[in-house]
Formats: structure tokens, C-alpha cells, sequence
């Protein structure tokens, strides 16, 4: 029982981490995440296309096809994500019934949920009552799921929602100040347009939301002069919401890096134990590297002086014919800043990739000048190749470190 409990166990993980997005480095992920964007692109081109009749009498069958094969993707997604929930890491401290609620009742849950029901009620509603299939639409939030910048720009809305509500309520009450004005100087000139408050919202409403239809103008001068200054005040309405999210969206974009890229050198042993402040002068020191799919990062032999972390993409590592696969949050060539030795190995790009580049020299800087970082550096030598001795500026009293440790080490 207890080897099932753990079959099972191990299933449940595994299939958690094929679903969720990873970092790129796992195929099976990749597969199943294009797979479901795939699909999830069929979907609204099918209900796109099937409102044009004959488009929809030529290809209905593929569409019901493609219908077909979503609601059973779908609905076998939702299934597992629901069954897996309790091994999602943010939720193991909950019970089983607890996490999968959580999950069930959370927004992505929630979209989840909506992507597949348009479907079941189709048939259990009466036929006039299909056009509920139109809200199959709704799968296109299904791809926040997959987008990093869709998930930062919710977040930036959700962060900022006081703001924007304030900004929405400064927003009517400017609506309704106009309109009062415009009913005043109007109402006995254009009483057919402008001879209710109502009536004058309307006009006030499409000015300042910069629209402007023209359906409605003043025509005396007072109106004229209140509809300038409703322009001009309108310039405000639109930019500062605009500003408020573009500053949102930006904040979280760079915190989000921030995270990753701090996430990526704390898990280099190398620098392992150092505070916080010494993390963050290290990240300072990073420089910004795109390669394309293909380019040669570093060759076997060259004489090696910075190491990588992987922000974007993937890299092969060819050691002495031994392939090595390294994705996002994976980093390579850390003897490197330990002291200048030859490459051994060559790294490759599979994909496109953005890359974060640590020089030697900086490091080496860095060194000097914080005690607490040449004393770590100088504890992991110690660890990885014995007796071998850092100066705080990092240059290698011992003159060869063993050729089975360096090969161990991708540079």
C-alpha cells in the first residue's frame, strides 16, 4: 500500500510539473503548453470564423471537430489540475480537499472552469438558447496562463485597482460637472439634444473619453468655451490612468526580473550563503546577452573569464561528447570566476536566449572591496578542489586545480 501511496505520490508531482509552466527546460512541459496555446488558438479562430455563414457551411465539421477535441483536452486538464492541486507547492501546507478548493475557486481555476462548461450547456439549454456557445471566448484568458507579461499586466491592474477606481470616480464626477454646464448653456438652444441632464451626459461622456463622435456640439459661445475646457480636461482623464499602469506594468516587469535573476545567483553554491546586500552588489554587476538559436556561446579550449546564468531559452553543453541540456534559472562556467583556466566543454544555444554575464574581473572587484564575498569564495574553493588557496582579489595560489574536477564543472 504504501509503494502505491507513492507511485501515486510521484505521478501527482510529475504531472504537476508537466502542467504548470515551467522553466523551459522540461520537453514534456514545452510540448503540453504549445499543445494547449495551440488549441486554445483554434478555438477562437473557430468561433471567429463560424459567424461568417459561408465559411461555416464549408468547414462546420472541422470546427465541431476542433470543438470536440478542446472540450475533451480541456475538460481532462481541469480534471488534473483539480486532482494534482495538493502537490502545487504553494498549497502542500493545505489538506487535499483544502488545496484543490483553493484551486477550483481561484481565478485561473475559475477560467479553467469557464472554458469548458459553454460546451456542456449546449446540451442541456434549447437551441435558441446557444448563442451561450459565443462565451467560448473566454479560453483566451486561459493564455495568461502561459505569458509572463499577461500575468504582470493583471498583476500591475490588480496592485493599482484603489488608484484606478479613484481615477474612474474623478472620472464621472468630471462627466458630470460638464454635462451640468453644458445643459445650461444649451438646454433652450438644443433642447432635443442637450435639454436634459441626461441628455448632456451623453455628450460629456464621448469628450472626455476623447471619442468625440460629433453627433452632439455646442453651437453658442458659452458652450463652446465650457466644450474647450472639457477637452482640455480630458487630456488629464486619459493620461492618468494611462501613466498609472504604464508605471504599474513597468514596476512589476522589473520586479519580476529582479526576483528571477536574485532567485538564479542564490542557487549558485559560489555564492550560497552570502546576505542579501552582497547578492544584490553581484546583480549589479551583470550584463544583458542575446544569442540565437545556434550561436556558439563559448568553445572547448578558449580561455575562460565570465560565467552565464540563462534568463530566456536553452543551451547545449557538449562535454568531451556528453550532451547536457540547460534551461532557464541553470547557469555555467562558475569555475570561471574562480580563476582564469582553459573552457571544457562547448555551449551552444538551442533556442534564442537571453543570457546574464558575471566578467571575472568584475567579481574579482567585487572582492576586493567586500571582505564577505572573497571569504565565501575562498570557503567553496577550499570545498570543491581541497587546499587550493583565493587571494581576495580572487587569483589562485594553487596552479592546477584536477582535470576530473574541471571536467565536472560545465565552464
Amino acid at each position: 500500500m504504501r509503494g502505491h501511496a507513492k507511485r501515486a505520490t510521484e505521478l501527482k508531482r510529475r504531472i504537476g510539473e508537466i502542467l504548470d509552466h515551467g522553466d523551459g527546460s522540461d520537453r514534456t512541459s514545452v510540448l503540453v503548453d504549445r499543445t494547449l496555446i495551440l488549441l486554445i488558438l483554434l478555438n477562437l479562430a473557430g468561433v471567429i470564423l463560424e459567424s461568417v455563414p459561408e465559411v461555416d457551411a464549408r468547414w462546420h465539421a472541422v470546427f465541431v471537430a476542433i470543438e470536440i477535441v478542446s472540450i475533451v483536452v480541456f475538460s481532462a486538464e481541469y480534471a488534473l489540475r483539480i486532482w494534482v492541486a495538493p502537490e502545487h507547492a504553494l498549497l502542500r501546507a493545505l489538506s487535499p480537499a483544502q488545496a484543490r478548493w483553493r484551486y477550483m475557486t481561484s481565478t485561473v481555476g475559475i477560467i479553467d472552469l469557464l472554458a469548458v462548461l459553454p460546451f456542456w450547456f449546449a446540451f442541456t439549454v434549447p437551441e435558441d438558447l446557444r448563442v451561450i456557445l459565443v462565451f467560448r471566448v473566454v479560453r483566451f484568458l486561459k493564455l495568461t496562463r502561459y505569458s509572463t507579461g499577461m500575468r504582470s499586466l493583471l498583476d500591475a491592474l490588480y496592485n493599482e485597482r484603489r488608484a484606478l477606481l479613484a481615477c474612474l470616480v474623478i472620472f464621472f464626477g468630471a462627466t458630470l460637472f460638464a454635462a451640468v454646464m453644458m445643459y445650461l448653456a444649451e438646454r433652450h438652444v438644443q433642447p432635443d439634444k442637450l435639454g436634459t441632464i441626461p441628455d448632456a451626459i451623453w455628450w460629456a461622456f464621448v469628450t472626455l473619453g476623447t471619442v468625440g463622435y460629433g453627433d452632439v456640439v455646442p453651437v453658442t459661445a458659452l458652450g463652446k468655451v465650457i466644450a474647450g475646457v472639457t477637452i482640455l480636461t480630458a487630456m488629464a482623464m486619459v493620461a492618468l490612468p494611462v501613466g498609472i499602469i504604464a508605471t504599474a506594468f513597468a514596476d512589476e516587469i522589473h520586479r519580476r526580473d529582479f526576483v528571477v535573476t536574485w532567485g538564479m545567483v542564490a542557487r549558485v553554491p559560489l555564492f550560497a550563503g552570502l546576505d542579501a546586500a552582497s547578492i544584490g552588489d553581484i546583480m549589479r554587476y551583470l550584463k544583458a546577452q542575446t544569442v540565437d538559436a545556434g550561436d556558439v556561446i563559448v568553445r572547448v579550449g578558449d580561455p575562460a573569464h565570465s560565467m552565464y546564468f540563462i534568463a530566456r531559452g536553452a543551451v547545449d553543453i557538449d562535454l568531451h561528447g556528453r550532451h547536457i541540456t540547460l534551461g532557464v534559472g541553470h547557469f555555467f562556467g562558475e569555475i570561471a570566476v574562480l580563476r582564469r583556466a582553459k573552457r571544457s566543454g562547448t555551449v551552444t544555444a538551442l533556442t534564442r536566449a537571453n543570457l546574464l554575464v558575471l566578467d571575472a574581473n568584475d567579481l574579482r572587484r567585487l572582492m576586493d572591496r567586500d571582505p564577505q564575498v572573497a571569504d565565501r569564495i575562498h570557503e567553496v574553493v577550499r570545498e570543491r578542489v581541497g587546499d587550493a588557496i583565493v587571494t581576495r582579489k580572487g587569483d589562485m595560489v594553487t596552479e592546477e586545480i584536477a582535470q576530473g574536477e574541471e571536467r565536472r564543472s560545465p565552464e
